[in-house]
Protein backbone atom coordinates (compact mmCIF):
# COMPACT_ATOMS: atom_id res chain seq x y z
CA UNK A 1 0.00 0.00 0.00
CA UNK A 2 1.12 3.57 -0.37
CA UNK A 3 1.04 5.36 3.04
CA UNK A 4 1.37 8.86 4.23
CA UNK A 5 2.16 10.22 7.64
CA UNK A 6 1.18 13.44 8.13
CA UNK A 7 3.76 14.46 10.42
CA UNK A 8 5.80 18.53 10.37
CA UNK A 9 8.96 16.42 11.28
CA UNK A 10 10.78 13.25 9.81
CA UNK A 11 13.03 13.11 13.03
CA UNK A 12 10.67 12.45 15.57
CA UNK A 13 10.70 8.85 17.11
CA UNK A 14 7.20 8.17 16.49
CA UNK A 15 7.19 8.71 12.45
CA UNK A 16 10.69 7.32 12.29
CA UNK A 17 9.01 4.00 13.89
CA UNK A 18 5.73 4.10 11.84
CA UNK A 19 8.08 4.74 8.76
CA UNK A 20 9.96 1.61 10.07
CA UNK A 21 7.12 -0.67 10.90
CA UNK A 22 5.54 0.22 7.49
CA UNK A 23 8.30 -0.31 5.27
CA UNK A 24 8.84 -3.87 7.49
CA UNK A 25 5.39 -4.70 5.86
CA UNK A 26 6.81 -3.92 2.95
CA UNK A 27 4.29 -0.78 2.47
CA UNK A 28 5.35 2.56 0.58
CA UNK A 29 5.70 5.49 2.83
CA UNK A 30 6.34 9.05 2.68
CA UNK A 31 6.27 11.43 5.27
CA UNK A 32 4.44 14.77 4.79
CA UNK A 33 4.30 17.91 6.10
CA UNK A 34 0.56 18.75 6.59
CA UNK A 35 1.33 22.73 6.55
CA UNK A 36 3.13 22.80 2.85
CA UNK A 37 -0.01 20.80 1.67
CA UNK A 38 -2.05 23.20 -0.93
CA UNK A 39 -5.95 22.30 -0.58
CA UNK A 40 -7.67 21.84 -3.96
CA UNK A 41 -11.95 22.38 -3.83
CA UNK A 42 -13.71 21.66 -7.09
CA UNK A 43 -16.99 19.98 -7.55
CA UNK A 44 -16.45 16.37 -7.12
CA UNK A 45 -12.62 16.67 -7.63
CA UNK A 46 -11.21 17.52 -4.37
CA UNK A 47 -7.07 16.79 -4.81
CA UNK A 48 -4.11 17.40 -2.45
CA UNK A 49 -0.52 19.85 -3.79
CA UNK A 50 2.38 18.90 -2.31
CA UNK A 51 5.75 20.72 -3.43
CA UNK A 52 4.31 21.05 -6.66
CA UNK A 53 3.02 17.85 -6.99
CA UNK A 54 -0.60 16.45 -6.95
CA UNK A 55 -0.64 13.56 -4.24
CA UNK A 56 -2.90 10.54 -6.03
CA UNK A 57 -2.92 6.77 -5.34
CA UNK A 58 -2.49 7.07 -1.24
CA UNK A 59 -4.53 4.11 0.28
CA UNK A 60 -4.09 5.47 4.46
CA UNK A 61 -2.82 8.32 5.98
CA UNK A 62 -1.46 8.50 9.29
CA UNK A 63 -1.99 11.97 10.96
CA UNK A 64 0.34 13.28 13.44
CA UNK A 65 -0.96 16.45 13.98
CA UNK A 66 0.06 18.49 16.78
CA UNK A 67 -2.03 20.53 18.53
CA UNK A 68 -0.54 24.13 17.53
CA UNK A 69 -1.40 23.10 13.80
CA UNK A 70 -4.90 21.26 14.46
CA UNK A 71 -6.81 23.99 12.31
CA UNK A 72 -4.68 23.73 8.84
CA UNK A 73 -3.61 19.56 9.65
CA UNK A 74 -7.31 18.90 10.11
CA UNK A 75 -8.47 20.53 7.06
CA UNK A 76 -5.86 18.50 5.09
CA UNK A 77 -6.97 15.25 7.05
CA UNK A 78 -10.53 15.71 5.86
CA UNK A 79 -9.47 16.47 2.20
CA UNK A 80 -7.78 12.75 2.00
CA UNK A 81 -11.32 11.82 3.34
CA UNK A 82 -12.88 13.13 0.67
CA UNK A 83 -10.80 11.60 -1.86
CA UNK A 84 -11.18 8.33 -0.42
CA UNK A 85 -8.32 7.64 1.51
CA UNK A 86 -8.43 6.30 4.98
CA UNK A 87 -7.45 7.77 8.10
CA UNK A 88 -6.15 6.35 11.43
CA UNK A 89 -7.77 8.99 12.55
CA UNK A 90 -10.64 10.96 11.53
CA UNK A 91 -11.15 14.78 10.78
CA UNK A 92 -14.18 14.97 13.07
CA UNK A 93 -12.62 12.71 16.22
CA UNK A 94 -9.33 14.88 15.98
CA UNK A 95 -11.33 18.16 16.20
CA UNK A 96 -13.39 16.66 19.08
CA UNK A 97 -10.52 15.15 20.66
CA UNK A 98 -8.71 18.70 20.66
CA UNK A 99 -11.27 21.00 22.32
CA UNK A 100 -10.90 19.67 25.95
CA UNK A 101 -13.76 21.06 27.07
CA UNK A 102 -15.56 19.23 24.65
CA UNK A 103 -14.51 16.09 24.80
CA UNK A 104 -14.71 16.01 28.74
CA UNK A 105 -18.71 16.75 28.00
CA UNK A 106 -18.55 13.43 25.88
CA UNK A 107 -16.96 11.61 28.06
CA UNK A 108 -19.11 12.59 31.06
CA UNK A 109 -21.97 11.94 28.79
CA UNK A 110 -21.26 8.58 28.10
CA UNK A 111 -20.89 7.81 31.91
CA UNK A 112 -17.29 7.65 32.31
CA UNK A 113 -15.86 8.55 35.64
CA UNK A 114 -13.54 11.79 36.18
CA UNK A 115 -12.38 14.65 38.67
CA UNK A 116 -14.56 16.83 39.73
CA UNK A 117 -14.02 19.83 37.18
CA UNK A 118 -15.20 23.20 36.55
CA UNK A 119 -15.17 25.49 33.58
CA UNK A 120 -16.23 29.00 33.98
CA UNK A 121 -16.02 32.09 31.70
CA UNK A 122 -13.58 34.66 33.92
CA UNK A 123 -15.90 34.36 37.16
CA UNK A 124 -15.39 36.49 39.75
CA UNK A 125 -16.95 33.68 42.13
CA UNK A 126 -13.47 31.93 42.08
CA UNK A 127 -14.37 30.88 45.71
CA UNK A 128 -17.31 28.92 44.74
CA UNK A 129 -15.49 27.64 42.01
CA UNK A 130 -12.74 26.26 44.42
CA UNK A 131 -15.50 25.11 47.05
CA UNK A 132 -17.11 22.95 44.41
CA UNK A 133 -13.82 20.74 43.68
CA UNK A 134 -13.56 20.06 47.13
CA UNK A 135 -11.33 22.82 48.02
CA UNK A 136 -7.70 23.27 47.87
CA UNK A 137 -5.31 21.40 46.95
CA UNK A 138 -6.46 21.51 43.43
CA UNK A 139 -5.29 21.43 39.71
CA UNK A 140 -5.81 24.56 37.44
CA UNK A 141 -5.09 23.71 34.02
CA UNK A 142 -5.02 26.16 30.61
CA UNK A 143 -7.62 24.95 28.01
CA UNK A 144 -4.85 25.06 25.44
CA UNK A 145 -2.04 23.41 27.62
CA UNK A 146 -0.18 20.53 26.24
CA UNK A 147 2.72 17.68 28.02
CA UNK A 148 1.95 19.48 31.61
CA UNK A 149 2.39 22.95 30.26
CA UNK A 150 -0.30 25.53 31.99
CA UNK A 151 -1.17 23.05 34.92
CA UNK A 152 -0.52 24.20 38.32
CA UNK A 153 -1.21 22.58 41.55
CA UNK A 154 -2.82 25.16 44.25
CA UNK A 155 -1.66 23.58 47.43
CA UNK A 156 -3.60 26.30 49.49
CA UNK A 157 -7.19 28.36 48.75
CA UNK A 158 -5.24 31.35 48.79
CA UNK A 159 -3.20 30.25 46.31
CA UNK A 160 -5.97 29.10 44.00
CA UNK A 161 -7.56 32.31 44.11
CA UNK A 162 -4.67 34.24 43.19
CA UNK A 163 -4.04 31.47 40.24
CA UNK A 164 -7.51 31.65 39.40
CA UNK A 165 -7.59 35.72 39.04
CA UNK A 166 -4.30 35.79 37.27
CA UNK A 167 -5.81 33.57 34.44
CA UNK A 168 -9.05 35.61 34.59
CA UNK A 169 -6.76 38.59 34.28
CA UNK A 170 -5.40 37.53 31.22
CA UNK A 171 -8.26 36.25 29.87
CA UNK A 172 -6.97 32.99 29.34
CA UNK A 173 -9.33 29.81 30.04
CA UNK A 174 -8.68 26.99 32.53
CA UNK A 175 -10.29 24.18 33.93
CA UNK A 176 -10.56 23.80 37.77
CA UNK A 177 -10.42 19.93 38.64
CA UNK A 178 -10.38 18.21 42.29
CA UNK A 179 -6.84 16.59 43.42
CA UNK A 180 -6.66 13.28 43.36
CA UNK A 181 -4.44 12.64 46.69
CA UNK A 182 -4.69 9.02 46.83
CA UNK A 183 -2.98 8.96 42.50
CA UNK A 184 0.59 9.63 44.70
CA UNK A 185 1.68 11.91 41.30
CA UNK A 186 1.24 8.98 39.04
CA UNK A 187 -1.24 8.28 36.23
CA UNK A 188 -1.64 5.50 33.62
CA UNK A 189 -1.74 5.82 30.01
CA UNK A 190 -3.63 3.21 27.87
CA UNK A 191 -2.78 2.86 24.45
CA UNK A 192 -5.49 2.66 22.01
CA UNK A 193 -5.53 0.85 18.49
CA UNK A 194 -8.92 -0.27 16.47
CA UNK A 195 -10.71 -0.73 20.02
CA UNK A 196 -8.47 -2.92 21.41
CA UNK A 197 -5.82 -2.40 24.27
CA UNK A 198 -2.28 -2.90 22.83
CA UNK A 199 0.00 -1.45 25.73
CA UNK A 200 -0.13 0.20 28.96
CA UNK A 201 1.89 2.49 31.36
CA UNK A 202 2.51 3.50 34.73
CA UNK A 203 3.97 7.36 34.79
CA UNK A 204 4.95 8.68 37.70
CA UNK A 205 6.29 12.40 38.60
CA UNK A 206 9.73 12.81 39.85
CA UNK A 207 9.98 13.71 43.11
CA UNK A 208 7.96 16.77 44.34
CA UNK A 209 6.01 17.10 41.38
CA UNK A 210 2.46 15.87 40.14
CA UNK A 211 2.51 16.52 36.62
CA UNK A 212 4.01 12.64 35.24
CA UNK A 213 4.73 13.60 32.05
CA UNK A 214 7.65 11.88 30.49
CA UNK A 215 8.66 15.75 29.09
CA UNK A 216 8.79 16.75 32.73
CA UNK A 217 11.24 14.38 33.95
CA UNK A 218 8.80 11.57 34.43
CA UNK A 219 9.64 7.48 34.17
CA UNK A 220 7.62 5.04 33.11
CA UNK A 221 6.89 1.59 33.71
CA UNK A 222 4.46 -1.44 32.19
CA UNK A 223 1.51 -2.25 33.74
CA UNK A 224 -1.16 -4.75 34.01
CA UNK A 225 -4.70 -2.71 33.49
CA UNK A 226 -7.59 -4.01 36.21
CA UNK A 227 -10.51 -5.07 33.92
CA UNK A 228 -12.50 -1.97 34.98
CA UNK A 229 -8.96 0.45 33.75
CA UNK A 230 -9.27 -1.20 30.37
CA UNK A 231 -13.35 -1.20 29.66
CA UNK A 232 -12.82 2.59 30.63
CA UNK A 233 -9.56 3.10 28.00
CA UNK A 234 -11.31 1.85 25.42
CA UNK A 235 -15.03 3.52 26.43
CA UNK A 236 -13.18 6.74 26.15
CA UNK A 237 -12.07 5.89 22.65
CA UNK A 238 -15.03 4.84 21.49
CA UNK A 239 -16.80 7.62 22.79
CA UNK A 240 -14.71 10.43 21.32
CA UNK A 241 -14.14 7.85 17.74
CA UNK A 242 -10.70 7.86 17.64
CA UNK A 243 -8.96 5.07 16.08
CA UNK A 244 -5.98 5.32 18.48
CA UNK A 245 -5.36 7.56 21.31
CA UNK A 246 -4.06 7.73 24.39
CA UNK A 247 -6.17 7.43 27.16
CA UNK A 248 -4.85 8.92 30.44
CA UNK A 249 -6.30 7.64 33.59
CA UNK A 250 -5.90 8.59 37.35
CA UNK A 251 -6.22 5.26 39.34
CA UNK A 252 -8.57 7.01 42.67
CA UNK A 253 -10.63 5.33 45.74
CA UNK A 254 -13.45 5.81 43.45
CA UNK A 255 -12.17 4.14 40.17
CA UNK A 256 -10.38 4.63 36.83
CA UNK A 257 -11.04 8.84 36.82
CA UNK A 258 -10.26 9.81 32.90
CA UNK A 259 -7.96 13.02 32.61
CA UNK A 260 -7.67 13.14 29.35
CA UNK A 261 -7.71 11.42 25.36
CA UNK A 262 -4.72 12.48 23.49
CA UNK A 263 -5.39 11.75 19.35
CA UNK A 264 -1.84 12.23 18.64
CA UNK A 265 0.01 9.91 21.34
CA UNK A 266 3.81 9.56 21.21
CA UNK A 267 5.34 6.35 20.75
CA UNK A 268 8.69 6.63 22.80
CA UNK A 269 7.59 6.09 26.38
CA UNK A 270 4.84 4.08 25.44
CA UNK A 271 7.40 1.25 23.60
CA UNK A 272 10.31 1.88 25.89
CA UNK A 273 8.06 0.98 29.02
CA UNK A 274 6.04 -1.51 27.93
CA UNK A 275 8.97 -3.12 24.80
CA UNK A 276 6.05 -3.68 22.48
CA UNK A 277 6.13 -3.01 19.01
CA UNK A 278 2.93 -0.38 18.27
CA UNK A 279 3.89 1.10 15.69
CA UNK A 280 3.56 -2.38 13.63
CA UNK A 281 -0.23 -2.63 15.26
CA UNK A 282 -1.15 0.71 14.21
CA UNK A 283 0.44 -0.13 10.24
CA UNK A 284 -1.81 -3.63 11.21
CA UNK A 285 -4.34 -1.32 11.72
CA UNK A 286 -4.15 -0.01 8.49
CA UNK A 287 -3.87 -3.49 6.72
CA UNK A 288 -7.19 -4.96 8.23
CA UNK A 289 -8.76 -1.68 7.26
CA UNK A 290 -8.01 -0.67 3.62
Amino acid sequence: MNIVILSRNPHLYSTKRLVEAAQQRKHHVEVIDPLKCEIIIEKKNPAILYKGRTLEKIDAIIPRVGASVTFYGTAVVRQFEMMKVFSTVESQALVRSRDKLRSLQVLSRAGLGMPKTVFSNYTKDVAEVIEYVGGAPLVIKLLEGTQGLGVVLAETNNAAESVLEAFNGLQARVIVQEFIKESKGADIRAFVVDGNVVGAMKRQGKEGEFRSNLHRGGSAQIIQLTDEEENAALKAAKALGLGICGVDMLQSARGPLILEVNSSPGLEGIEAATKKDIAKSIIRFIERNV
